[in-house]
């Protein structure tokens, strides 16, 4: 049975291969346009900076060089129950400078089409043993990012170690760019 985690909790991860299931529904439109919601993975070292440009994994670039994280793909739509989008994780293939790894949920072209996350809801993160499907964790985020277009819904990293995840729910009023200029 998975274990729901509270804003800030933090909790270990002991399967060697997860999925990180991220889903999200939205409300109907005001804007007159549809949400496209876009996970991201920042793959960071000792200096919370990404490794290198081929560690940043969305949906231009699905793969990191290691082989150890895999975007499944872009929902353009979010439409239907459970996972809009899924990141496929393997920690026995990742580069050994890697110490942290960032699950970022962004609205594509948010400001263009004025939108924000205080217009989404049922938002969560999970994560899932690939190989028998168990739920190990689940973080739904319940705040109201009224003005936010971009939230860090959970972070993984190394301590001593050992892999835990963190339930981080920390919005931000910018988009996808701002994390890159966090974390290049």
């Amino acid at each position: 049975m998975a274990i729901n985690l509270q804003k800030g909790q933090r909790e270990s991860i002991n399967a060697p291969k997860f999925t990180i299931g991220l889903g999200w529904d939205t409300n109907t439109s005001s804007t007159g346009s549809a949400f496209d919601l876009d996970a991201s993975v920042f793959i960071l070292g000792d200096n919370k900076k990404i490794i290198a440009d081929e560690y940043f994994v969305f949906y231009n670039n699905l793969k990191s060089p290691d082989g150890a994280v895999e975007h499944t793909g872009d929902n353009l739509t979010g439409d239907g129950d459970g996972d809009d989008e899924q990141v496929k994780v393997d920690l026995s293939k990742i580069d050994s400078k890697v110490s942290e790894i960032s699950i970022v949920v962004t609205i594509h072209e948010a400001e263009a089409r004025k939108q924000n996350f205080g217009q989404v809801r049922n938002s969560f993160i999970r994560i899932f043993d690939t190989a028998t499907g168990a739920d190990i964790l689940k973080y739904e985020l319940e705040e109201d990012f009224s003005i936010e277009t971009a939230v860090e819904f959970g972070r993984i990293y190394k301590k001593d170690n050992n892999w835990k995840f963190e339930a981080v729910g920390v919005g931000m009023k910018g988009g996808l760019q701002d994390y890159l200029t966090k974390y290049q």
